[in-house]
């Protein structure tokens, strides 16, 4: 599990160690870590020519320790101060006795044109808004380059705790952040000017929950559920899909096809795409009389390709067993009869489809994808999976927020979100929690939407057929 805290946890942790440890030792131990990352990426150091961008706080410390260090094996490194007179000045003086520089903000648009490597040691992760106007013209300089860009803890310009982007902002080929993970390095649009994030363990002691987390192999690995001898059809769950209508008859059949290939028992199919269902998978149970006398559940899927069938969502709705809501029955589905409900629900709404929720502009989604998620957990008293270039999974009882890390761009096709409904919707019918129903489908969708794409564009019927693929990857 990799899990990223917020900026206060964060300090609260560094105070702390800080009141055990000599003077400068945390920093030291920052500025190592970020100097063996420098010289990785340089490959060669010695000759290398290094420029340090340099801000008031302990990010510019961190910077010039760590350009000291590269200057005794070589590096011909200077620093630009953005504020001279707050810069560290020990770091000032250890970059120095080094042999480094030291120059005016007037010179650094030329020594970043001829760097190697630039250090992007502007803005700590107290930062708020973008870039300030010099650093923004610094920022722009570095965008021209050819210089490979190293951020410290956090590119300069994105905000620490939400990854929103206000501004400008300094993009990185790697980021390097000390003692944990921060939740702007996981979550988009801060995530997209991290680069690589490499974490050096500086010795925090966190809380055991975070704000965010990510799984991993392992982690799923362990909440997939696996069949025992005792297992029938129904104990290995059986999941009800009300989805499809004459004009969307595929959303039905790649919601079955998730399901399916998510180890359901068996899936029972309510709606007017049953001929092309059943052509399809035989071994779906089909039914015309409604989701209340279809048949024994242990859960529901109800919105893909639904239209406007508002009775049958209701419907769903009353059922005293787990359900995912997604699509068209996001719109559809009374926010007093969801949350009214008792048995958990699972609501997967895209960026447009959570905008139209709250009542706010997609951009305004897009932009604080954290904020979102978490909003409408809390309006509709549900645990709700936001679509996206990061997935994130929040459940109304509070918590870390789950962020996806398998999450590809070839997942941006068509019907991919109905297989990904009957993916969680098995999972749901299995036992799993909405929680770990959510995060857990997601991340095996993932998987198969980038073993899927490998070498050619893939559809949503080919992330189906892959989802075999990806749970044996899981299992190892």
């Amino acid at each position: 599990m990799r899990s990223a805290y917020g900026v206060e946890t964060v300090r609260a942790a560094e105070r702390a160690l800080m009141a055990r440890l000599p003077e400068g030792a945390l920093m030291q131990r920052a500025a190592a870590g970020l100097a063996a990352a420098c010289a990785d990426l340089l490959g060669r150091v010695y000759g290398s020519r290094v420029v340090l961008l340099v801000g008031s706080g302990d990010n510019g410390g961190d910077a010039l320790y760590a350009g000291a260090r590269l200057a005794r094996r070589g590096a011909g490194v200077t620093a630009v101060p953005l504020t001279p007179e707050r810069a560290h000045t020990q770091g000032l003086a250890a970059l120095r006795r080094a042999g480094g520089s030291v120059a005016a903000t007037g010179a650094a648009e030329e020594l970043i044109a001829r760097a190697d490597l630039v250090v992007d040691g502007i803005v700590g992760i107290g930062g708020k808004g973008g870039l300030r106007p010099d650093a923004e013209r610094l920022a722009a300089a570095v965008e021209r380059s050819r210089a490979a860009v190293v951020a410290v803890d956090l590119p300069s310009g994105v905000e620490a705790d939400t990854g929103e982007v206000r501004g400008a902002a300094l993009r990185a080929d790697l980021t390097v952040t000390f003692g944990t993970h921060k939740p702007g390095l996981m979550v988009d649009p801060a995530r997209e000017y991290a680069g690589v994030v490499r974490l050096v363990d500086i010795g925090l002691e966190l809380p055991g929950e975070a704000e965010l987390e990510a799984l991993q192999h392992a982690d799923v690995a362990r909440l997939l559920p696996a069949p025992t001898g005792e297992s029938d059809k129904y104990r290995r769950g059986v999941v009800g899909i009300a989805a499809g209508s004459a004009r969307y008859p595929g959303a039905a059949v790649l919601a079955v096809s998730g399901a399916l290939r998510g180890g359901a028992g068996a899936v029972r199919y309510v709606g007017p795409a049953g001929q092309a269902v059943v052509a399809r998978f035989p071994e779906t149970l089909v039914s015309d009389a409604g989701p209340a006398r279809a048949g024994r559940v242990q859960a529901w899927v109800v919105g893909p390709g639904a239209g406007d069938d508002a009775a049958t969502v209701a419907e769903v709705l009353a059922a005293d067993v787990p359900v995912l809501v997604d699509a068209d029955g996001l719109r559809l589905a009374e926010r007093d009869a969801v949350r009214g409900r008792t048995a958990p629900t699972l609501m997967t709404p895209h960026a447009g489809e959570a905008a139209a929720l709250l009542g706010v502009r997609r951009e305004e989604v897009e932009g604080a994808r954290l904020a979102a998620v978490r909003e409408l957990a809390a309006a509709y008293r549900a645990t709700v999976l936001l679509k996206g270039s990061t997935t994130l999974v929040a459940d109304c009882a509070g918590g870390a927020v789950r962020v996806n890390p398998t999450g590809t761009s070839w997942l941006a096709t068509a019907g991919s979100g109905d297989v990904l409904s009957g993916l969680a919707g098995s999972l749901l019918a299995a036992g799993l929690s909405a929680p770990d129903a959510g995060s857990t489908a997601a991340y095996l969708h993932g998987l198969a939407g980038r073993f899927a794409a490998r070498g050619a564009p893939a559809g949503a019927h080919d992330v189906a057929e892959r989802i075999p693929q990806a749970w044996r990857d899981v299992r190892g």
